[in-house]
């Protein structure tokens, strides 16, 4: 059963988090899928992606024919088209069948009240259902910390 890890945005906006997240999959040598509900977001997300820092480089696509061929993968379909060990849910995405996945990993703003409502639902479902739940919250300088 996947691993869900909950990150709460509260220092930084979704690009800026997502990106170091994508680079330690890639480092642990995991393919990801980043799962947004909303197209005009994930079209930001590539955008940003290609562009995150000079110095660093995120392999991924959107829409891209063969998917399987993509390390990173920005859909807002279900499935794990890249075979993908972490999944990524933004914009309140759902996260479907998880059995294939290592990780899951559900990022959301805790500046907005409609996102931090959906988190915590989807906390006590995951709760309730056996999963292994983490939650993550950005200390001052932005790193992330795991809460007790």
């Amino acid at each position: 059963m996947a691993e869900l890890w909950f990150y709460h945005l509260e220092r930084s906006e979704l690009e800026q988090a997502l990106a170091p997240l994508l680079e330690k999959c890639l480092q642990r040598g995991w393919r990801a899928l980043v799962r947004g509900s909303v197209e005009e977001r994930l079209e930001a997300l590539d955008d940003a992606l290609w562009a995150w820092r000079d110095d660093s480089f995120i392999p991924h696509a959107k829409d891209h024919p063969q998917p399987e061929r993509q390390p990173v993968y920005l859909t807002a379909r279900t499935g794990n088209p890249n075979a993908a060990q972490a999944l990524f849910l933004i914009d309140d995405a759902e996260p479907g069948d998880l059995a294939g996945f290592k990780r899951a990993c559900l990022l959301f703003d805790g500046r907005d009240e409609a996102a931090l409502k959906a988190a915590r639902a989807r906390w006590k479902i995951a709760k309730e259902t056996g999963h292994d739940v983490s939650y993550w919250k950005q200390d001052a300088r932005g790193k992330w910390e795991k809460q007790q």
